[in-house]
């Protein structure tokens, strides 16, 4: 069997610099090529620091397509080898499709290979293992230099595998290289195929990312095959996996969104927002007219939205106003004005010019606070459970999202019972997304809730212990 042992430089994204490929037939070096590559693009100066390779230096260099033809060639028939593989990789697999051709090769990782037959070491990047293995590597961080040494490192490797460790992992069915190259192949197989909620640790115990699934197995495997930057960036990082079963795939979406504003993940950063700042309120003026409002959270005592910024909450306002054809003016989206500019451009009423009845307008502005909150104040959702034996609620009092819990099937429960059982969870616009989102398409899971609830004081439980 050939080998195919190659490196690359890039310019910090998905376009090549250099190349560098050693075919080795198991026992020696058989052929070898190396050539500077033009990326049609600028190249970074943190890039040209870490390899010295900078834009005038690749600028008479062939471009990708004009070598495209040579590395389909030598690496025919061959294992494709790289330390970190999925990487170098999915990059030269980009650039051929680029091109309308379709690049695919076995793959073998020099850093899952060496983290079995070299156990114990504190780093497995090239130059961790190089040293440890006093293995001299030759102008590092070049193309050739690094495939150089991946080449002797393979060639050790080789030698130590007696107990088909190669074989196994060129085995189809293994995933060994599909798996991110720190994560131990037995953490994947462990996962559940239940739906969930799932976290990656890096080599600091750090979460850098918290995903839901319907099934958890399925949806972290899809992230080894995702190419776009940020996947490969995080999977590189990912030493761990963890995951909680929620029964629910509604429960699964909370928790994560709880989860993310609580952890703060570094690949969760489209969902991580600071703390909500800002609340939606409504007045009644001396006329008689309700008014939309905002303000600081700190004084605002009962509020309709939260928001984490002025700019999101005037938006949200303005979507509002247009809908139910509500006065900017008395929605204090305009200030300093006797009427409104929609009344100019007849989108308001005239409630500003007292051409409108107050209860009219007012009738408009219920029925857009209305569109905010729940149909219902007091209600709780029941889905199945994690198992057969149990169901998942989840409770909303006074409008207010207090949680989720799990309670056996079967039984009739109590307000006590509900209360004992819950998992006490933060309320925050996303949530009230989450569930009005759900409760379109599933009203009949709602199940409105009697008064023997009115006196229950849902705020004296504990913060979940899913935080801990």
């Amino acid at each position: 069997m050939n080998y195919a042992i190659v490196d690359i430089e890039t310019t910090g994204g998905t376009k090549i610099t250099e190349i560098s490929i050693f075919i080795f037939d198991g026992e020696k070096v058989i052929d070898e090529y190396t050539t500077l590559v033009n990326p049609e693009t600028h190249i970074p100066q943190f890039i040209t620091n870490l390899t010295g390779i900078n834009s005038a230096m690749v600028s008479n260099a062939p471009k990708f397509y004009e070598i495209a033809k040579k590395v389909a060639a030598i690496t025919e028939d061959t294992t494709f080898v790289a330390h970190n593989v999925n990487f170098d990789y999915n990059i030269i697999q980009s650039e051929f499709k680029e091109l309308g051709f379709d690049f695919k090769r076995k793959k073998l990782c020099t850093i899952r290979l060496s983290r079995k037959l070299i156990p114990g070491l504190k780093s497995y990047s090239l130059g961790a293992i190089c040293a440890s293995e006093k293995i001299k590597i030759v102008n590092q961080h070049r193309a050739k230099g690094d495939a150089e040494a991946t080449t002797i490192l393979f060639e050790k490797l080789l030698r130590l595998d007696d107990k088909g460790i190669f074989e196994s992992f060129l085995n189809p069915r293994s995933r060994q290289a599909t798996l991110p190259p720190l994560l131990p192949k037995k953490v994947f197989d462990g996962l559940s195929e239940r739906e969930g909620i799932y976290y990656f640790y890096n080599t600091k115990g750090e979460v850098i990312y918290i995903g839901k699934a319907n099934n958890i197995k399925q949806r972290v495997q899809s992230h080894f095959y995702d190419k776009a930057k940020k996947e490969v960036a995080m999977c590189l990082e990912i030493t761990n996996i963890k995951f909680e079963e929620t029964g629910s795939e509604l429960v699964a979406l909370l928790l994560e969104s709880a989860k993310i504003k609580h952890l703060f993940p570094k690949y969760n950063s489209a969902q991580r927002r600071a703390k909500e700042s800002i609340g939606l309120f409504a007045y009644e003026d001396r006329k008689g007219i309700l008014h939309l409002a905002y303000n600081s959270l700190k004084m605002v005592k009962n509020p309709l939205v939260k928001f984490y910024n002025n700019v999101s909450c005037r938006q949200f306002l303005e979507k509002l106003c247009k809908a139910f054809e509500l006065c900017p003016k008395y929605c204090h989206l305009q200030t300093n004005i006797e009427s409104c500019f929609h009344y100019q451009i007849k989108q308001c009423k005239g409630i500003c010019r007292e051409e409108e009845t107050v209860e009219g307008y007012n009738n408009r502005v219920l029925e857009a606070i209305a569109s905010v909150k729940f149909d219902s104040e007091n209600f709780i959702i029941k889905e199945a459970g994690r198992t057969s034996e149990e169901l998942t609620f989840i409770l909303i009092t006074d409008g207010v999202y207090r949680g989720f819990g799990y309670l056996p099937v079967g039984a009739k429960h109590t307000p006590k019972d509900y209360k004992d059982a819950l998992l006490m969870q933060k309320d925050n616009n996303d949530i009230k997304r989450i569930l009005n989102s759900y409760l379109k398409n599933n009203s009949e899971m709602l199940l409105s809730l009697g008064s023997e609830f009115e006196n229950i004081n849902f705020e004296e439980n504990v913060l979940s212990n899913a935080f801990n």
